[in-house]
């Protein structure tokens, strides 16, 4: 073999923590400087710390709120969407019906709904509107999912 191949070996070397020898074991240095052993891991001691490094908590709760804010959006947008929250306008009525259902104030598809569902003649009880804006009204509620 050659010589001074391989290194010193120290059987005694110090195993330092914070300042503090805590055990010796064999090594190829003198001094071992470590910042975590056995001793202090959470793993061997069984106690869990929980770190809040860099602030993960509060990032979580932006998430969470960022998260919340956008269903409060979502729920927001589709009860927009709901063709029940429709003007009378998007129904395509002649303009003479439009004008008698706005003087009787139903203004919104949710409003002719709610006076279909007494019946077609409470719609039809209504001066202007007639057979042909009743057609309309029926399909355009049957597109919708509304009726059947």
């Amino acid at each position: 073999m050659k010589e001074d191949l391989h290194p010193e070996w120290y059987p005694e070397a110090e195993v330092v923590v914070n300042g503090e020898v805590v055990m010796r074991v064999g090594a190829t240095k003198p001094r071992l400087n470590v910042e975590i052993w056995s001793g202090t891991h959470p793993f061997y001691t069984g106690q869990q710390r929980l770190l809040d490094t860099e602030g993960q908590v509060e990032r979580f709760l932006r998430r969470l709120q960022r998260r919340e804010e956008m269903v409060t959006e979502d729920a927001t947008e589709e009860e927009q969407r709901s063709p029940l929250a429709l003007s009378i306008d998007e129904i395509g009525l002649p303009t003479r019906a439009a004008t008698a259902l706005r003087n009787e104030g139903l203004t919104t598809v949710g409003d002719i709904f709610e006076r279909y569902q007494q019946g077609e003649d409470a719609l039809l009880a209504i001066t202007g509107v007639g057979q042909r804006a009743l057609i309309d009204i029926k399909k355009f509620l049957r597109a919708e999912g509304l009726i059947e």
